[in-house]
């Protein structure tokens, strides 16, 4: 899935209007990408335009309590996943950039690159 941000706002720095973003997963119907600092944050969808809506087959998807959308590619599926990538924990951090890392390499329709983790 790939979206492009619609148009500048200061709420949301890093992000740059007119660049595609390929979506690592959505949570409770946000977007969760890589912003222009290379980290993995959600931002709300209504920011972009969806410009590949194909989804990973790979995705788990679930939907909360009122009916909000929960999906990731497995290994990014399990509870506390960010957090511990947050804290720097060395397994969640290594098991997210090769995740990615696959993606980008994949991602049709968009420019990308392979990033890692420094």
């Amino acid at each position: 899935m790939v979206v492009k941000l619609r148009r500048k706002n200061s709420r949301y720095p890093d992000l740059t209007p007119g660049q595609y973003y390929g979506v690592i997963g959505i949570e409770a119907d946000d977007l969760r990408i890589l912003n222009d600092q290379g980290q993995p944050y959600l931002y709300p969808a209504r920011l972009f335009e969806l410009i590949d809506p194909r989804e990973p087959d790979d995705w788990v998807t679930e939907s909360g309590e009122d009916s909000e959308r929960y999906a990731y590619p497995l290994p990014l599926n399990s509870r506390g996943f960010f957090e511990d990538f947050f804290d720097g924990k060395k397994e969640a951090v290594a098991i997210f950039w090769r995740v990615i890392n696959q993606r980008l390499a994949t991602t049709t329709g968009a420019e990308s690159t392979l990033v890692s983790a420094t």
